[in-house]
């Protein structure tokens, strides 16, 4: 590759419309940057940590159109004309918690934090199939993410609980 081609590859800017977190968004990136380093310094959602920057961790994960995703592995430029969903979205009002963080504070399922926004959005993504899961399937539904700090049973506790709160038919707490 020239000097020339490689400077285009590393020049190449699109402009992306995503909506994210309910407003839409317009902005120019670079072709070459990642889905969590555009939320994280375009847009200031610093809930999407990144903790590997391989996928190995899950701590940026984040829905994508209703689906967990790894922010670090996916370009800024993959979201446009889609829907990504940050923890920041959960709470209208910075007074009020959603359910699933509810839970996780009650049950003690955040310590450190690093890997909470990642494992609440996965929980919230989980409870709205509206299946009942016994807590070895929570296990393996969060096993995508990485905690370091709570061995997973205060984690499990709180998903239990965000479930126990949905209302009778199952959907979204």
């Amino acid at each position: 590759m020239t000097t020339s081609t490689a400077a285009k590859y590393v020049l190449a800017r699109r402009i992306v419309t995503v909506r994210v977190n309910g407003r839409g968004v317009v902005r120019e990136v670079s072709t070459r940057t990642t889905l969590a380093d555009f939320l994280r310094d375009e847009l200031d959602l610093v809930s999407v940590h990144l903790g590997c920057e391989h996928g190995e961790c899950g701590c940026c994960t984040v829905l994508f159109d209703g689906h967990s995703v790894r922010a670090c592995l996916m370009l800024a430029v993959q979201a446009d004309g889609h829907a990504v969903e940050t923890v920041e979205s959960l709470s209208v009002n910075p007074a009020e918690l959603h359910p699933v963080q509810e839970a996780f504070a009650e049950e003690q399922g955040l310590q450190c934090g690093f890997c909470t926004p990642a494992m609440v959005l996965r929980a919230k993504e989980i409870l709205e199939t509206g299946r009942d899961l016994t807590d070895a399937e929570v296990r393996h539904e969060i096993s995508g993410i990485l905690c370091r700090c709570t061995g997973y049973q205060n984690i499990v506790n709180a998903v239990q609980s965000a479930a126990g709160r949905r209302p009778r038919g199952g959907r979204d707490p």
